[in-house]
């Protein structure tokens, strides 16, 4: 396995990343573990892990902003007064839930979401960027801590 991750661990870890933050139920995180008990540089694992997860989280954005017109008019039957109102409030309010897109279960759904509503992509980025890379971070110190 050594060897495995020696010559395919980062594109593996690229890989597996961006597939777990799409709607396909997935995790990453046991090959962060895995890479860095391997002797992984720590801060080169985070990172690609953290950018392969953005990109799968801004592929569902996209499915969301692009798909969004029939996923609310015909999958939800939502009216455009109901869709303007959704709008104003996530706008406001709801947009800081995508900070917590790494959460397991809700956060891929929560990409969706911020791609329907229209959310502006520099705050789309810097909410789902900041929680990605907080999570893996932690599970980095933590593997590094106990290991």
């Amino acid at each position: 396995m050594h060897e495995w991750l020696t010559n395919y661990g980062l594109f593996s870890l690229f890989l597996l990343s961006f597939l777990a933050s799409t709607l396909i139920p997935l995790g990453s995180e046991w090959l962060v573990i895995a890479m860095l008990l391997s002797g992984g540089q720590p801060v080169t694992v985070v990172a690609v892990a953290t950018v392969g997860n953005y990109l799968g989280a801004l592929s569902t954005f996209w499915i969301g902003l692009y798909g969004g017109d029939f996923l609310t008019r015909r999958v939800l039957r939502m009216d455009e007064q109901s869709t303007r109102k959704a709008e104003k409030f996530y706008a406001r309010f709801g947009s800081y839930s995508l900070f917590l897109s790494f959460l397991p279960v809700v956060g891929d759904p929560l990409c969706l979401v911020g791609g329907m509503l229209r959310v502006s992509l520099l705050r789309f980025t810097l909410l789902v960027v900041s929680g990605k890379l907080a999570r893996y971070a932690a599970v980095a110190w933590v593997t590094l801590k106990i290991g």
